[in-house]
């Protein structure tokens, strides 16, 4: 008798799961996102520190923390049998008059070179510019915004505008292509106006090339999404994800993400600046052209950048700052089906640390991340390592 209420207790919270199971297109609004034994019913109730940590090798790219720069807005891939990393390189807060991009290579993803410069000055302002390290119209800069390999051509993204705000009116987003011959980067144009991007492009289902868009008015405008890239590297068109001031959501987007689910429809995640302490999540079951309305989910986040990818074996990957009281630590959740996460553990921490990129590489993850907006610095996690990880009966 007790084995009989035993498995008709599962059975019902079996079922009950199932129905608040999120999908695209019969459950959009399920905010379900984090799941198991150990969450508590409060998800911000983890103990952070507690998570299982994950075994890492722990690299140095570069480190300007002793000038007091900025080192920010890190991202990696492998190309040409080299791992390539840039970031935005500013002189002491990120994002002033003056910021450019720099750039490391590496044989290994161990041992980097020096860093160089990937751009030069933005519109001339250098250090013995007036506007150099200020935050005013009149002064420019880079932001690094991503590496993509095109039709075989590694490019670098960035955006330039003016440094007054987030974002200057003359926001653009552009390209530069890197020369073997010549060994440099040549600035090739503006890839879109009025744009700055998140993550680089990735292919859809479709073929075509996506990524998501901001404007320099995203505040009011909201967030989109670019399809294109194609036919020319100037090529896209752009449709609305979240509507911005006025919007019939409690979301003041940023920084979103967006992969595709293992049945071809899509998943935007969004940090949230209105303070929710939860990532938001949104729905695409046409390729990208409409979205449903972004829905707070149960995954805690601090208000920081985060990144994720599927990895070669199926599964998904999330890089997060998880804990909303800070950016520390770092953690990876793992998912199956790239809806649902029924992992997380600890990567970095005990000090600020933000802003993660992750590639998956012959049996590596690997997690670039910023110390303090001042350093570039990679996780090296072996796959094998993670397969090895556990959760316990309760996290907190």
């Amino acid at each position: 008798m007790k084995l009989l209420l035993l498995l008709a207790t599962l059975a019902t919270a079996a079922l009950a799961a199932a129905a608040n199971a999120p999908h695209p297109s019969t459950n959009p609004s399920s905010p379900v996102m984090l799941a198991g034994d150990w969450v508590p019913a409060d998800p911000h109730a983890i103990d952070f520190e507690k998570l299982p940590r994950v075994p890492v090798q722990h690299i140095v790219v570069s480190d300007v923390s002793a000038a007091k720069g900025v080192n920010q807005h890190n991202y990696l891939v492998h190309h040409a049998g080299r791992f390539w990393a840039m970031w935005s390189d500013g002189p002491r807060v990120e994002d002033m008059g003056g910021q450019i991009v720099k750039y490391s290579t590496s044989s290994d993803g161990v041992k980097w070179d020096a860093p160089k410069p990937l751009t030069g000055a933005p519109r001339g302002i250098g250090p013995g510019s007036p506007h150099y390290n200020t935050r005013n119209k009149e002064g420019f800069r880079y932001i690094s915004r991503g590496l993509w390999v095109r039709n075989g051509e590694l490019l670098a993204l960035v955006s330039l505008d003016e440094a007054a705000g987030f974002f200057g009116p003359s926001l653009e987003l552009r390209a530069f292509r890197w020369s073997t011959a010549a060994a440099n980067w040549d600035d090739i144009g503006v890839v879109q106006s009025n744009a700055i991007n998140n993550f680089a492009p990735q292919k859809l289902p479709t073929g075509e090339w996506a990524m998501t868009r901001r404007k320099w008015d995203y505040n009011t405008t909201g967030v989109e999404f670019l399809i294109g890239g194609v036919r020319a590297l100037d090529d896209w068109f752009s449709v609305p994800v979240v509507r911005g001031a006025g919007g019939d959501i409690a979301l003041k987007a940023e920084e979103p993400i967006w992969w595709a689910l293992p049945d071809g429809n899509l998943q935007a995640l969004f940090r949230d600046n209105g303070r929710s302490g939860y990532i938001f999540r949104a729905f695409s079951s046409d390729s990208g052209r409409t979205w449903t309305t972004p829905v707070k989910t149960n995954f805690p986040d601090a208000r920081s950048k985060l990144h994720g990818l599927r990895l070669r074996d199926g599964r998904y990957v999330l890089v997060s700052n998880s804990n909303p009281k800070k950016r520390d630590p770092l953690t990876i959740a793992v998912s199956s089906d790239g809806m649902v996460f029924d992992q997380l553990y600890y990567v970095v921490g005990g000090r600020h640390v933000d802003y993660p990129h992750v590639m998956e590489h012959e049996g590596y993850l690997y997690i670039t991340h910023s110390g303090a907006k001042m350093s570039v610095e990679i996780e090296r996690v072996k796959i094998s390592d993670l397969n090895a990880m556990k959760m316990p009966a309760r996290a907190n």
